[in-house]
């Protein structure tokens, strides 16, 4: 079959008044083709019918229907899943290469009458507009301190129009860790953006109970206000939505993956040299993003005059057993504070205790729910013998109970 720009060349030296014969050669077809294209008076596309035919017989045909129940059953199922369990039940009757004539087949009934699917529109960045972050879990990157496994996350901040990141290692998904991380982060780039999407509040640390989920939200928008942006966070299970940084984190864990292949090890003598490398490469991947970056911090707004340092505060009064409760959990502190009413300051990674406006002490903050931190050197008086540490307490006299320990 001959193609348009052929025809319509033979057309065009017709009308010079070239014979049909003439014509026709210089187009490159016989006469008798270029007089039915003549004759019909209408170029080959034209002429053109719906292929509405099969060329050969539907080797599934027998089993169609009982595909077609699968597939509105659950339409997650994959060709791949149906095609074997076809072969399972029909032995010999499908060759292993039928499996794509299948996929097709299973392609067309879904896009003829399969289910709607999301539809995610294209989005536009403007300079200073917008910047978001979330956690992400690091552990399946297998980093080790001094040979002993490190379980850690990654708080992780981006500009959305120029993809700056920031980013700090945590423990857990608190209030605190995101407090910390968008501070260290707008000062690192030296700039504010108008608005700041994170995940669904209530979703990035645990389902929170009403009075807890309200007292984060009116820290969280304190915070904001602060840095005059304005918070968002996308709905609860809707990942796409909080795109830029998702996307993000895969891209940056993929980099901090190959950069440990070159390095040769996984192992880190400290905490400090691992966040260092860490930063290293974050810096070195931000060098590709200066030219952007110099047009969106021309957007940003300045930063306030001082960091706000968020924390929580608490007024705890310490145990006869020289222990405070802290959000589920159980820390020892110095037997001279027992009675002590202390004002407690909660941190990402640590809690301080203070008498007045003195530090009396600072203790490394312990993750999850139902753990206890006894340090021996806090209990100077006391009568019985220690035993090996006991799993996980729930209360302050079951741990001194544990240990067959009495309060002088």
């Amino acid at each position: 079959m001959k193609n348009d720009y052929e025809v319509k060349l033979y057309m065009s030296e017709r009308r010079k008044g070239l014979s049909q014969q003439v014509a026709a050669a210089r187009a490159g077809m016989s006469e008798r083709t270029a007089r039915k294209y003549e004759q019909a008076r209408k170029l080959p596309s034209e002429l053109k019918r719906p292929h509405e035919w099969q060329t050969r017989s539907n080797p599934f045909e027998e089993d169609w229907p009982w595909v077609v129940a699968q597939l509105e059953r659950d339409p997650a199922l994959q060709a791949a899943t149906l095609f074997a369990l076809l072969c399972e039940k029909h032995p010999g009757r499908y060759r292993p290469t039928q499996d794509r004539t299948l996929r097709r087949h299973i392609a067309r009934w879904r896009a003829l009458y399969g289910p709607e699917q999301d539809v995610i529109f294209e989005q536009h960045h403007t300079p200073g507009e917008r910047a978001e972050s979330d956690f992400t879990h690091m552990e399946d990157l297998e980093v080790t301190i001094a040979g002993e496994p490190f379980p850690h996350l990654l708080y992780h901040f981006v500009l959305t129009y120029s993809n700056t990141e920031a980013a700090s290692l945590c423990f857990s998904e608190t209030f605190e860790a995101l407090a910390e991380g968008i501070e260290k982060a707008l000062w690192q780039i030296g700039g504010v953006p108008l608005h700041h999407r994170t995940d669904h509040l209530s979703a990035a640390v645990r389902q929170l109970r009403k009075e807890e989920q309200e007292d984060w939200t009116l820290r969280y928008q304190a915070l904001m206000a602060h840095y005059g942006m304005q918070p968002t966070w996308n709905n609860t299970g809707v990942a796409h939505e909080n795109g830029d940084v998702e996307q993000a984190h895969h891209r940056f864990k993929e980099a901090v993956d190959q950069a440990l292949r070159v390095r040769g090890s996984r192992d880190f003598a400290t905490r400090a040299a691992y966040d260092h490398f860490v930063q290293d490469l974050i810096h070195k991947r931000n060098q590709t993003r200066t030219a952007r970056l110099t047009a969106e911090k021309v957007a940003l707004r300045p930063l306030p005059a001082t960091a706000l340092a968020p924390c929580k505060e608490l007024r705890v009064t310490v145990s006869r057993f020289s222990t405070i409760s802290v959000a589920g959990n159980v820390y020892s502190v110095p037997s001279r504070l027992i009675g002590t009413s202390i004002l407690l300051r909660i941190r990402a990674e640590h809690l301080e205790g203070y008498v007045g406006t003195t530090r009396v002490f600072e203790l490394p903050r312990l993750i999850s729910k139902h753990h206890h931190r006894i340090d021996y050197h806090h209990i100077s008086r006391v009568r019985g013998t220690a035993l090996p540490l006991p799993p996980p307490l729930r209360t302050e006299r079951a741990c001194f109970q544990a240990f067959s320990l009495k309060p002088f």
